[in-house]
Order: structure tokens, then sequence, then C-alpha cells
């Protein structure tokens, strides 16, 4: 009988191992359109492994089998692939940044479109739109929030997030510079805290996905935050460029912290605005 890997052992990609993720994300991506070809090979073999200790399967071939002719399986294969790891105001001093260096120049636009790409289930989105209100921008801004996983997004659209998260929100929410009680922005109950749906009135959900979608707007900022760190190379450099053809002449892109210019090609036609919270400011 085959014996499963443990998953403790460091994943090492022989030849045969790669031909089957190869063969495994194809078939994803004829079966459903989204393709995770060109994702960071070590965290997609991470992803499919955990899923082989979960169901027991022993090899990525049986795997593939699975997958094809199971939809479920199929359905549970995309979300472990997506990237869903989120919180409000992550990361506090970006958000912190972005009251200070970025919001003087907003209040100079009769109108605002925002864009956050991979916005999970929306924790950082919603946080942007009490920034945005405490800030008096909201009712001149839109924001878009996207994400290929539609799962996520109908979570996202309906504001409501676990209780005992809030504690930790709201320390974050204190750090980033907020102006008010945090908790006069949501109702709760013994296990939900329910965000107010005027927060709602200003932000657009929608599926996109970066690797096969294109620009769907002209943007003043554009949030993709510690998403492109699961991308290869060449996809980051693509996804880069489709960023800059988004955003209106100096437009604000910001990063997650885990992310870079690298691209000498993508970092000359940006100016650092906040190095160290990943904030830089399209040239002329």
């Amino acid at each position: 009988m085959e014996q499963m890997q443990p998953l403790e052992q460091k994943i090492q990609l022989n030849k045969q191992t790669n031909l089957e993720i190869e063969l495994l994300l194809e078939a994803v991506y004829r079966l459903s359109g989204f393709d995770f070809r060109q994702y960071n090979r070590s965290s997609i073999s991470r992803r499919i492994y955990n899923r082989m200790k979960i169901n027991n399967i022993p090899t990525i071939s049986r795997v593939l089998e699975k997958a094809i002719h199971d939809k479920a399986f199929l359905e549970q294969l995309l979300n472990d692939f997506s990237i869903n790891v989120t919180e409000m105001f992550r990361n506090p001093s970006f958000f912190k940044a972005f009251r200070e260096k970025v919001i003087p120049s907003l209040r100079d636009y009769p109108e605002i479109r925002i864009w956050h790409a991979g916005c999970a289930t929306g924790e950082e989105v919603y946080s942007m739109a009490i920034l945005l209100q405490e800030e008096g921008l909201i009712e001149r801004a839109m924001i878009y929030a996207t994400d290929m996983n539609e799962q996520v997004l109908e979570k996202a659209k309906k504001g409501v997030f676990p209780i005992h998260k809030m504690q930790a929100y709201t320390k974050n929410y204190m750090l980033a510079g907020g102006t008010h009680a945090f908790s006069e922005y949501y109702k709760t109950d013994y296990q939900y805290a329910y965000f107010h749906p005027t927060l709602l009135k200003n932000i657009i959900f929608a599926q996109h996905n970066l690797v096969t979608d294109q620009s769907f707007n002209e943007f003043h900022v554009i949030l993709c935050r510690n998403v492109l760190i699961y991308f290869s190379p060449q996809l980051q450099s693509y996804v880069h460029q489709l960023f800059y053809e988004s955003l209106s002449d100096q437009g604000f892109l910001c990063l997650g912290d885990k992310e870079t210019l690298r691209f000498e090609e993508v970092i000359s036609n940006y100016t650092e605005i906040a190095c160290n919270e990943r904030i830089y400011q399209k040239k002329h």
C-alpha cells in the first residue's frame, strides 16, 4: 500500500513531483479557469501536501484524479490555493503612514478611486473605509475590493467578524491612529461583531483574478498587500505592469511588508513615499 510522506519532511521537488504538480495545476486551470501555474511552487506544494494529509491521499497523482472527477474536492483545492490571511488594520504602522503620507494628497481629488486587490474576507477593506470616514473623505471615495475567491467575497460583503478578534483589532486600530472608539463601528451579539452597513455604501466587491483578468478602471490608490509573495517572479512582473497601467498619474501603490519593488524596470516608475511601509507613488 502507498505511504504518504510526512508533512514535517522538507518537500524536495524532484522531476516526477514537479511533473505531477504541473499536471494538477493544468487540470485545475482547464476545469475551473483559475490559473495557479505561475504561483510560487513551494507555497503551492505545501498546500497540496496539506490537502493530501487532510484527505489521506497518498500521491499527487491521486489528487489529480480526484480533482478531475470530484467537483467538491476541486472547490476545496481552489480554497486551499487562494490566499485568505488578513485582519483589520493589519500592520498598524502602514495605516498610520497612509494617514500621514497619502491622505493629504487625496484631499485634492474631487473623487477618489481605491482598488484593494486580493481583499480576502474584507477586514482591510473595512479598515480603509473607517480611515477614510475619519478623514472626511468617504463620501467622495469608492473602494473596489476584489478577490479571485467568490466564497471569501460573500463573507466580506456581510461585514461580520468573530467577536473574539475585536480586542486585537481594537489595538491595531488605536496603533493605526484611530480617532474614535473602535466599538462605535459595530454592534455585537455573543459570537459576532456586525459592522455598520453605512461602511458598505462606498465599497464594491467583485471577483477579479490578477493572473488572468485585465484592468477595469483607473485608480488613485492600489493596495495589494502580501499577495505577490505567492507569485513567481515572472507573474509578479506581469501584475506590476497591470498595476502601473491601472494607476492614475501620481497614484499610490501600497504593497505588503514582505514585498518590495525588486524589479529595476518597476522601481524606476515610482518614488518611495514610506519605504518601511512599502508605499510608493507613480512618477509623472
